[in-house]
């Protein structure tokens, strides 16, 4: 009975849990990204002040560093999509047709009418442009908002880490400061460890898909590849959109079966090189997490926090398995979520 007990309040305790952070998304989503920045520039951050710097000025830098490097993305981006929006109209006059024999095929073989497939190209019709152009720009302005949230939480973090580190060691008592020190180091360290080999991970996949999609003809291959490699930041679930999409605007833009095969084949030795070579070699180790865990909290983080969550899903969990492993009591937790192996029983 007790047991049961426990794990009612457990399951309770859960819900109200997932369903603040939910609610609680606008707070919570920025601060947490901007934790994990926080944490990958900390060694940089840490080299200006060994070189003497201040610690506003190194805080600041920091901070820049990220500004400059999220800009950087976001302008190769725009030049991409800008080139898209140039080629739409040809784009869409090569993919009228064979979109309509997609569309006869499924109204043969399957219980869909034509005016079942009709409907999704009204659908945005119903809402009227002005209030299309007020939900744009208020998501444009939500972004925006909380873009300078977080670059505003990464200084405050950075320079006054040494605060919030003192507290955390004093809201312990003296003898267990000695188990939270090692939770600290490493907790800071294996989140940073994973963004950054993802990172490198990312733009090896970005020129290998620019080569092959480019050999094989796809039109902007360049803006595929750089949201192919940025997918892949979603676990399993990345590489499938990052293929779907190349065969949208490769395959049903040209339809030339040869770009077809040039398309599965680049994608097919790009994860091969990704799951053999790359990612034991660059991102390795570095978080512990069972690959069925993997999937339940990239799932979970997009139910909770949505694409933000999902990314941010697997550095969280790993902080998590870091802080249960290194507590006695906690440990079968720990254990349980991550790669480790329970010891066998004596006896």
């Amino acid at each position: 009975m007790k047991n049961v007990l426990k794990v009612t309040l457990f399951l309770i305790a859960g819900y109200f849990l997932v369903s603040g952070l939910v609610s609680a998304q606008n707070f919570f989503a920025p601060l947490v990204t901007g934790l994990i920045l926080a944490l990958v520039v900390l060694p940089f951050v840490q080299l200006l002040e060994r070189k003497k710097w201040p610690k506003t000025l190194s805080a600041i830098t920091g901070t820049l560093v990220v500004l400059l490097a999220s800009v950087a993305i976001l302008f190769l981006f725009s030049l991409q999509v800008k080139k898209f929006v140039a080629d739409w109209p040809s784009i869409q006059e090569e993919m009228k047709p064979k979109l309509e024999q997609v569309k006869a095929y499924i109204t043969a073989n399957t219980p869909l009418t034509k005016k079942d497939l009709s409907i999704s190209d009204k659908s945005a019709a119903f809402m009227p442009s002005r209030e299309r152009a007020s939900s744009i720009l208020g998501s444009f302005t939500g972004f925006v908002g909380n873009y300078l949230l977080c670059l505003i939480y990464i200084y405050f973090l950075l320079r006054y880490r040494s605060k919030f580190r003192q507290f955390l060691l004093r809201v312990f008592s003296d003898e267990k400061r000695d188990q939270v020190e090692p939770i600290l180091q490493e907790s800071s360290s294996v989140a940073p460890q994973y963004l950054i080999g993802k990172l490198m991970l990312m733009g090896i996949l970005a020129i290998l898909y620019s080569i092959g999609l480019g050999i094989s003809g796809v039109d902007n291959y360049i803006l595929v590849s750089l949201l192919a490699a940025t997918f892949t930041l979603i676990p399993y679930i990345g590489n499938l959109i990052g293929i779907c999409l190349a065969v949208a605007l490769g395959y049903l833009t040209s339809g030339d079966i040869m770009t077809l095969v040039g398309i599965l084949i680049t994608f097919s030795v790009a994860q091969f090189i990704e799951n053999y070579v790359l990612e034991p070699f660059i991102v390795g180790d570095r978080v512990d997490l069972h690959p069925f865990v993997v999937i339940l909290v990239v799932v979970m983080g997009n139910m909770i926090w949505g694409v933000i969550g999902m990314v941010l899903a697997i550095p969280v969990t790993a902080i998590l398995a870091v802080v249960l492993l290194n507590i006695p009591k906690l440990k079968p937790y720990g254990v349980l979520i991550s790669k480790q192996e329970f010891k066998p029983s004596k006896g």
